[in-house]
């Protein structure tokens, strides 16, 4: 725990940040938002301080598939939603949060990826494509190093 921490409170920082907690285990909890322009939206959260994503090590890695996909079902069918969009975006709380957006038709939720102005463009196989108006893609170049480092890292576990 760090004491500087508002989500390592656990449900004493909960009324600071507008959320109860609706669910726990022994290294979960999981909080929904008391405000918003959705319902249903929620927030799971390690007990354990662990700043970022890649942090993530111990049980909470081994747990982290099972429970991610119990609680978006929950989610998913209380809210009534088409889906559980998953956000995890580690420049705010230096706390590893993962925020759960059951998603509706019509409501105010963006899937947008790249900031600015973009177009989507529809694939042969029916996935979509979201390209920026107001930045150049990046040449091969400079993706394809990344992608072999990646590989390069992952074969060496």
């Amino acid at each position: 725990m760090s004491a500087e921490c508002t989500l390592c409170r656990g449900p004493a920082g909960d009324a600071e940040l507008m959320r109860i907690q609706v669910w726990e285990d022994e290294l979960w909890r999981l909080t929904m938002s008391t405000f918003g322009y959705t319902p249903g939206f929620a927030y799971l959260e390690p007990k354990r301080h662990i700043p970022h994503i890649t942090d993530l090590d111990g049980a909470e890695a081994s747990s982290f598939g099972h429970v991610m996909g119990r609680l978006t079902s929950a989610l998913k069918a209380a809210a009534d939603a088409e889906l559980v969009w998953v956000y995890i975006f580690g420049g705010g709380i230096a706390h590893l949060h993962v925020q759960l957006a059951p998603h509706r038709r019509g409501d105010p939720l963006n899937s947008q990826i790249i900031r600015g102005r973009v177009e989507s463009e529809q694939l042969p196989s029916g996935a979509g494509r979201v390209r920026s108006l107001d930045f150049a893609e990046l040449p091969a170049d400079e993706i394809e190093p990344v992608i072999e480092r990646a590989r390069l890292l992952l074969d060496e576990d």
